[in-house]
């Protein structure tokens, strides 16, 4: 088992500079919440963070698949729910593919690959909230 270790720092009001691997981030809070808003909240990086994996694991696959793009685009859709902890609810993902002549059954496999048994960002949020996915193919 690799260790992961993040550390996180105050910086005064809600902010937190965060050490992620030498790479720094800020997080804080929105203003309406009390936050100066000097960078993004914590829940939304698990939106990126869920990006990001699924994203690096269907470039792969495709990759070893042969499989070109012009481009890929992943969105994330979700609600808050209206009691406290406010949590994502239905996370919903949408995949864009452009390019020539693609090939949708590879994608498909591509993407269900990474949903499935890949991402262990969409695994570990799968257990608190259903994630749905569709792709989207356009010239």
């Amino acid at each position: 088992m690799d260790l992961v270790k993040v550390v996180g720092k105050s910086i005064g009001n809600l902010a937190f500079e965060v050490d992620l691997n030498g790479h720094t981030i800020i997080t804080d809070a929105p203003v309406k919440n009390g936050g100066d808003n000097s960078g993004p909240s914590p829940k939304s990086l698990l939106l990126a963070g869920l990006i990001g994996c699924t994203g690096i694991d269907v470039a792969s696959i495709l990759k070893k698949m042969r499989v070109e793009y012009d481009d890929l685009t992943i969105e994330v859709e979700t609600y808050h729910t209206d009691d406290q902890p406010r949590v994502y609810k239905d996370i919903h993902m949408v995949y864009r593919f452009k390019g020539k002549d693609l090939p949708l059954d590879n994608i498909n496999k591509a993407v269900q690959l990474s949903q499935e048994k890949y991402c262990g960002v969409s695994a570990m949020l799968a257990k608190a909230t259903p994630i749905t996915y569709e792709v989207v193919l356009e010239d």
